[in-house]
């Protein structure tokens, strides 16, 4: 079902922006350091007005990521000008210091105003089915049938 509506959806269903991110550490020393500011900025992260939810992931050896979803654009900004989030960044990357960290990249998403939703996710009723047609790429005007003929 395309829809605009994701009332129903879980709350990164919900989301107008997403932030993935990840820094590869210098060794095991700074990744466990980062554990003294990581959990106050995550409390501060959830306090804060826009935040949906949010993920970690793990990358041998020694690269730790953030997968987390906000409201809109500016909530997710606001975070990122927080005093945790920042005190955090300043001290894997001051002055080109290579001892707490050796990589970093972020990258900033916004959700498209429509979707698909189904089922218990789905605003408009509980029907799980699917749509007849795929969404048009950019060179085309209309989607194929989901279904051959």
């Amino acid at each position: 079902m395309r829809t605009t509506d994701f009332t129903a959806a879980p709350p990164q269903g919900r989301a107008g922006a997403m932030f993935i991110g990840a820094t590869r550490y210098s060794g095991p020393r700074a990744m466990f350091r980062t554990i003294r500011a990581w959990g106050p900025m995550i409390r501060q992260m959830k306090r804060m007005s826009g935040y949906r939810w949010h993920t970690v992931y793990y990358r041998f050896p020694y690269t730790l990521g953030t997968i987390a979803f906000f409201s809109d654009q500016d909530a997710m900004l606001k975070f990122a000008r927080s005093r945790h989030h920042r005190d955090l960044m300043c001290w894997l990357t001051d002055d080109g210091d290579r001892r707490n960290a050796t990589a970093g990249f972020i990258r900033l998403f916004a959700a498209q105003p429509h979707g698909y939703s189904n089922g218990a996710w789905r605003a408009e009723d509980n029907t799980l089915s699917h749509m007849p047609t795929w969404t048009p790429l950019s060179t085309e005007d209309a989607g194929p049938a989901v279904h051959r003929g």
